[in-house]
């Protein structure tokens, strides 16, 4: 059987950041990027096209930031896709390798943030489960102070985004992958949770505000629909540009008329 053709439209580095542009991505402006790289159509040179589009736009005094997520640092008694049998749980968590901010790869963020992780210059932040990398001059400043029991709170790279005025691109991505809503869950009342994970002298355990993006499509509906959003095309995809802090502040809001209060929640903190 013959292989299908390549689907389109044909995306180039130029035709990409030309399109971010005509959205409104400023040169110098520090960009909170959230990815999808099929949706953008036959991209010719994949991620690395899109990092290098991305920092086109952006221009030389730019900062481009993602999500550098390592999920799979965690308890396997948690994982569900797959799941693992319960007598490998013991012998995974004593030979998992601990987090290295060079080495570890990032897991389900999509291949443009694994590639910006990887880009000459980049940096990464502390936590062991949900850094952030980021390109650029202010790549130092967003991504220090990264505590690594405050996975999206007060003292992550998300707080130094918002102090510093950035926007957030949603490339083809939904706003369930919205991490700048996470910030608010730390605002509003919420329980907490023990985490496990490898650390550096072995399995370890922190106490962590629970996080979730369940109901995240509907925020960003709600958010859209009162909130000024650019929204354009990117290739085949869907864009949406705004500025973070806008996002965490309609989100305080609506998680507080939204969601259950924390001694609603059936599993509190432990």
């Amino acid at each position: 059987m013959p292989a299908a053709s390549p689907t389109g439209p044909l995306v180039t580095r130029d035709s990409l950041a030309a399109q971010l542009r005509e959205l409104g991505v400023r040169p110098g402006e520090t960009l909170l990027v959230h990815s999808s790289l099929s949706s953008l159509g036959w991209v010719n040179g994949g991620p690395v096209t899109a990092v290098g589009a991305l920092l086109d736009a952006l221009g030389p005094d730019g900062t481009l930031v993602v999500p550098a997520q390592s999920g799979h640092l965690s308890d396997p008694a948690l994982w569900q896709a797959p799941a693992v049998p319960e007598e490998w749980w013991a012998a995974i968590r004593a030979t998992m390798p601990a987090y290295d901010p060079l080495t570890t790869p990032t897991r389900g963020v999509g291949v443009v943030p694994e590639t910006v992780r990887t880009w000459p210059g980049a940096l990464r932040s502390a936590h062991p489960q949900t850094s952030f990398a980021a390109v650029g001059p202010r790549a130092a400043e967003v991504v220090a102070g990264h505590a690594t029991d405050c996975r999206l709170g007060e003292r992550s790279p998300l707080a130094a985004l918002e102090r510093i005025g950035a926007r957030v691109l949603l490339l083809g991505a939904g706003y369930d992958s919205c991490t700048a809503f996470h910030l608010a869950e730390y605002r509003v009342p919420a329980p907490r949770v023990v985490v496990g994970r490898p650390g550096p002298d072995g399995w370890e355990t922190v106490t962590e505000v629970s996080i979730s993006s369940e109901r995240f499509d509907e925020l960003g509906h709600d958010f859209e629909r009162d909130r000024p959003v650019l929204r354009g095309r990117a290739g085949a995809a869907e864009a949406r540009l705004f500025p973070l802090a806008d996002a965490v502040a309609y989100a305080e809001r609506w998680l507080e008329l939204h969601r259950p209060r924390a001694e609603e929640f059936e599993n509190p903190a432990v």
